[in-house]
């Protein structure tokens, strides 16, 4: 009788699957020939520049492919900005494979650059002015001159000088033989100086007059020395050196033809790192990486050949040095210099010039916010300004909004990056506080991840197989790139010194010998893709089991106080597990009212987060890219023995006043109850 049954329902049964597999059958016809043409409409609308419908349509494939809802919503919100992306990043790409196809050096980009237009002014500095014609033949008389005293390809020159019009032709001319130009910060003196020009291994230095003095207080330097005067200066030779501008005049100039080949691959410059911690170390900058870092400012911010750019940034440093100067260099555009950063003199200088784009690095947008009204005018709002544009990294979410609708700029181009790291991004979107985004179908191609990690240490957290873990949106984590020697925007050519390069390499993240860069940087990324910068591994401290992050601390007080300057770290109490917080504020003429302070840090910060001591000081040391060295305060903590500044304690009342001796010795001894 069963089977019977068995027999008789097996006819239905299969029945049943031929509806189902005739029903998936058309299912699967209806999804591609839908597919093919939505993938035909958005080639269409590629090859239309109609970024609306390519970002409707690329929207409604990724949708089909995809059943998660969030990323769905992710897709369609950002088919535009990514559609605009990709068109500009497929363009640096094929510039770069171009030129690095063609052995292409920035000497080479220059010259062409200079040949289509030689009569157009490059770089301007207060009155001075100089043409790209004037700059190439500047350049060859280096060139020729030191060819003349036997550098070869491979040999390293220090360059030791202040910001000047001829500054960026003097590498530039050295470069024409494959000599490496060392570009040394010119605020460095005594042993952090004598070491940035013994890790290049340098075999010359050329110095400006205005830092000839700086070379006196050094031990004999066993190496040549050309010191470099222009017209304008009147000063001393140093007994050891050549005269070089004058010899320079006289010099005949040597055609790129007549040079030894280069490569776009060659090493062109050392940018040394800022030395927050320890000593600067020198990291390698080739033409193909030049050209990238310049290149890549240009092609997805859209600056063209007329915008004149304002970069009052030093030009030993990568933001001034190369993404500032690449834009003349590269990009045909006019350069204008300025010695020293001046918050005075900003608008006024942009204006005098007619200046459509700006940069700005670190805290320099604070520096502006801050300038009282009554000391400035009309020139800083549009249109007494023309600027489209400013671009840098390091503007902080807090004051962004406020700072945009100050001086009225239209565009914010942030932009992360690191001299010798591969983690890049930029923000071309305008989106208030990102340093940039990836795709949110491109995360696993694009080589920039996040990855979990210990927030105190910086250590990467693995799994069982001991393979990283990428973080999910929302989840902070520490951002790394993945290293491809093959293309100049993930290759890692490191530091003048092997054994520094490979303490920021991270191995076997994923599989098995893969290779990734450590940023050293705490990040979180949005459902969108958006990146936002967290802090630095080691800045963030624990203290009552809790992880504090200085940048939030630092964003809090700095608001309340009126953006004087502010560092927050963490700082050591004998007997007690972590470190408590610690703010230095400057404050020379003690102004801060502490009992308003006080009342702002309790709205604003959880206990754990609030500062327990608070220093104010005349003035926090810095590095010349205006970050802020908060070790050596952090060495010196809130020790009463050895800082003579003011301290004050935050007491359980909630207010804070001036740490007393009692209290000191009582934190000391560990009965403080803390």
């Amino acid at each position: 009788m069963s089977e019977f049954k068995q027999k008789q329902r097996e006819p239905e049964a299969d029945e049943k699957k031929m509806e189902i597999l005739l029903e998936l059958n058309l299912k699967q016809k209806l999804a591609t020939r839908l597919g093919i043409l939505i993938v035909a409409s958005f080639v269409f609308a590629m090859f239309c520049w109609d970024s609306a419908l390519a970002s409707l349509t690329l929207g409604a494939l990724m949708a089909l492919m995809l059943r998660n809802p969030t990323n769905v919503y992710a897709l369609v919100m950002t088919a535009h900005r990514d559609f605009l992306a990709f068109h500009r990043f497929a363009a640096l790409n094929f510039y770069l494979l171009r030129k690095d196809r063609k052995g292409c050096t920035v000497a080479h980009c220059f010259e062409e650059q200079a040949r289509e237009q030689p009569n157009k002014i490059c770089f301007v500095m207060d009155e001075r002015r100089l043409s790209f014609g004037q700059a190439l033949l500047f350049s060859q008389k280096v060139a020729g001159y030191f060819q003349q005293r036997g550098l070869q390809r491979g040999d390293c020159v220090a360059l030791l000088m202040e910001t000047r019009v001829e500054y960026t032709c003097i590498w530039m001319g050295l470069s024409q033989l494959g000599v490496i130009t060392a570009l040394i910060n010119s605020h460095l003196r005594g042993d952090s100086l004598l070491h940035c020009i013994r890790v290049a291994k340098a075999c010359a230095l050329i110095v400006g007059s205005e830092l000839s003095d700086v070379l006196q207080s050094l031990p004999s330097l066993d190496l040549p020395i050309y010191q470099y005067t222009d017209t304008t200066e009147q000063h001393q030779l140093l007994p050891a050196a050549t005269e070089l501008s004058t010899a320079l005049s006289a010099q005949t100039p040597l055609p790129l033809s007549h040079s030894s080949l280069g490569s776009a691959r060659d090493k062109l410059l050392y940018v040394y790192t800022s030395g927050t911690t320890g000593l600067p170390k020198a990291a390698v900058i080739t033409n193909l990486r030049f050209l990238f870092m310049s290149a890549g400012t240009f092609y997805m911010l859209q600056l063209n050949r007329d915008d004149v750019i304002y970069n009052p940034l030093p030009l030993y440093h990568t933001a001034g040095g190369i993404v500032g100067v690449g834009n003349a260099l590269l990009n045909g555009s006019t350069v204008v210099l300025r010695k020293k950063f001046s918050a005075s003199n900003f608008w006024s200088d942009c204006c005098k010039h007619n200046c459509t784009v700006a940069q700005y690095i670190g805290e320099l947008c604070r520096y502006l916010l801050a300038t009282p009204y009554k000391n400035t005018h009309e020139q800083e709002r549009r249109p007494q300004h023309q600027l489209r544009l400013m671009y840098g990294n390091g503007l902080r979410p807090q004051i962004w909004t406020q700072f945009v609708s100050r001086f009225g700029i239209p565009q914010i181009g942030e932009v992360y990056g690191a001299t010798e790291g591969n983690s890049n991004l930029i923000n071309i979107t305008n989106r208030i506080g990102a340093i940039g985004f990836v795709p949110v179908f491109g995360r696993r191609l694009y080589p920039v991840q996040i990855i979990r990690c210990d927030e105190l240490t910086g250590e990467p957290i693995r799994d069982s197989k001991g393979h990283c873990m990428r973080c999910a949106a929302g989840e902070p984590g520490l951002l790394v790139g993945q290293v491809d020697a093959r293309r100049a925007v993930s290759a890692f050519h490191g530091y003048a010194d092997k054994a520094a390069s490979e303490q920021k390499l991270l191995r076997n993240v994923y599989t098995k010998d893969d290779c990734y860069f450590n940023s050293g940087d705490m990040v979180v990324s949005d459902i969108l893709g958006y990146f936002y910068f967290k802090d630095r591994t080691g800045d963030t401290f624990r203290w009552r089991g809790e992880n504090v992050a200085t940048q939030e601390v630092e964003a809090i007080i700095t608001n309340c106080i009126g953006l004087s300057d502010c560092v927050v770290y963490g700082v050591q109490i004998p007997h007690v597990e972590g470190k408590a917080g610690m703010a230095a504020i400057v404050d020379p003429t003690r102004k801060v009212d502490m009992d308003y302070l006080s009342i702002v840090i309790r709205g604003s910060l959880p206990p754990y987060a609030r500062p327990l001591f608070i220093r104010l000081l005349d003035e926090i040391p810095r590095t010349a890219t205006f970050k802020m060295k908060k070790r050596e305060l952090a060495l010196e903590g809130y020790d009463l023995e050895r800082v003579t500044d003011i301290i004050y304690y935050l007491n359980r009342d909630g207010v804070y006043r001036q740490l007393s001796k009692e209290q000191f010795v009582s934190l000391q001894a560990g009965t403080a109850g803390l």
